[in-house]
């Protein structure tokens, strides 16, 4: 263990020279659940990031912080909770707020790296604008959509779409282009780049080349096993899928068929396989460049996605199915594949690449390094992770380890607490209950209250209701 910690901790120093310092390939995908190969999941097509996965860690047990675009992008971005950025929710611009936040390729623009972000980074609405997306984190101009060499697919309210289109006729697939543009500039420059490129499926619509739908057999899709509410709930997080509803074809209220749950499920599905596929064209340019092996790449989900489970369709709660992310780092210094348990934010990040790349920490972080993880699946770099989402009136306060997920509800109004829920996930892996309330339940329900209230800094709310 301590050889594995101390070759680790060479490579820091190593980074520490400018010349040696490794470049970054930040890569975004909008609302994609854990829902690959590499975590397990059996139906779905991803091989190219499950080869990704193969070469670092793979963070099963990972956390956003607001399963929301635009509230966890600034999150992550920047190292702090939403109730530090000031971002919670899709007007609020992050710098009307925190004018002087320092988001992560900022830190790297400022210490000699070449920065640039393609496709949905930031979310728009949260930044200066839609074309800049956060100007001041940026060598080279942002470029949000790339234009189109061929015309565009045609627009449209279904929820599931595929056409029989080139690849540039999709917003993704402008992305990819302008990655590669993008990536084959900086990997000219003498100094090291950090290039963040965003990819927009499979956030609804579930929209892709028919090619990738026909990946799948329709009639093979498995639905959600449980669509109703954990018996025993605290009346707090449940909403009625609205985002979803709002598309063609779907109900506007009541049940949604299982034809049309099934024709969602192999919309995401091929959304995944389509992005799967792009994120693997870009390692390959990666690797054409001749600077894969100092590269680190970063591949992650901005939030969970409820597909039919708990009767929900979308994010939007602070249950498992939305929280829960993908992260995986790839440092190739390293080159062990790993996959931890171990509980992570996505706060976590930015101190992360700090360390990877030799940088000195910014003072404000409220995440921890994961760099041990990088070499020893055992590494246990915070006891818990947090998230928040509101509902009803009042601020669900998420509190995950490696065994359950508690909530605590604080009312907005009064700072008090309302409501609690705690799924057991290895004597209930559905969360079909909430076992909050059960006597044999009270001494885990105090370890991980405590645990919430230790972990408290940068939850404004929840530092109220302790006052």
């Amino acid at each position: 263990m301590k050889n594995r910690i101390l070759s680790v901790a060479g490579l820091l120093v190593a980074g520490a020279l400018f010349a040696n310092r490794p470049n970054v390939l930040f890569i975004a995908v909008d609302d994609l659940k854990p829902m690959l190969g590499t975590y397990g999941y059996e139906q779905v097509k991803s091989p190219r990031i499950d080869k990704l996965s193969e070469q670092g860690v793979v963070f099963l047990n990972a956390a956003c912080q607001f399963p929301v675009c635009g509230p966890s992008r600034a999150s992550i971005m920047t190292g702090l909770r939403p109730e530090t950025t000031g971002v919670l929710n899709l007007k609020t611009k992050m710098r009307d707020v925190n004018p002087d936040v320092l988001t992560l390729p900022q830190h790297f623009k400022n210490n000699g790296y070449v920065t640039a972000g393609v496709g949905k980074i930031f979310d728009p609405r949260c930044v200066d604008s839609r074309n800049q997306g956060d100007e001041i984190s940026w060598t080279f101009p942002y470029d949000e959509n790339p234009s189109s060499t061929v015309p565009s697919m045609p627009k449209s309210r279904e929820v599931v779409q595929a056409y029989d289109l080139p690849d540039e006729a999709f917003p993704d697939g402008r992305i990819f282009r302008g990655a590669v543009e993008k990536l084959r500039k900086m990997a000219e420059q003498e100094e090291p780049f950090f290039l963040a490129v965003g990819f927009k499926k499979p956030h609804l619509p579930f929209v892709a080349p028919q090619r990738f739908f026909d990946l799948y057999d329709p009639e093979t899709i498995q639905l959600a096993s449980f669509q109703e509410r954990a018996q025993d709930n605290s009346g707090y997080g449940y909403w009625d899928s609205k985002e979803t509803r709002g598309y063609d074809g779907v109900p506007d209220k009541g049940d949604i068929p299982d034809t049309v749950q099934r024709q969602m499920i192999h919309g995401y599905l091929a959304c995944i396989s389509w992005i799967d596929t792009l994120v693997g064209q870009l390692l390959e340019e990666l690797e054409a460049t001749g600077k894969a092996q100092n590269t680190i790449v970063v591949l992650w989900g901005d939030h969970g996605f409820h597909l039919g489970d708990h009767g929900l369709w979308g994010k939007h709660t602070p249950f498992e199915e939305a929280v829960r992310a993908p992260l995986i780092i790839v440092d190739p210094r390293v080159g062990k594949p790993v996959k931890t348990v171990s509980p992570v934010e996505f706060t976590d990040v930015f101190p992360t690449l700090c360390d990877l790349a030799g940088l000195e920490l910014p003072e404000r972080l409220q995440g921890v390094s994961l760099v041990a993880c990088l070499e020893d699946e055992s590494a246990k770099p915070r006891e818990v992770s947090t998230s928040i989402y509101k509902s009803r009136g009042a601020f669900g306060y998420s509190v995950r380890n490696e065994r359950y997920r508690y909530i605590e509800w604080i009312s907005n109004k009064g700072a008090n607490l309302v409501g609690r829920d705690l799924f057991d996930f290895e004597a209930d892996p559905l969360g079909k209950v909430n076992f909050a309330k059960h006597k044999d339940y009270q001494d885990v329900v105090k370890e991980l209250s405590d645990a919430l209230h230790a972990e408290s800094h940068g939850w404004k709310l929840l530092q109220r209701s302790l006052d």
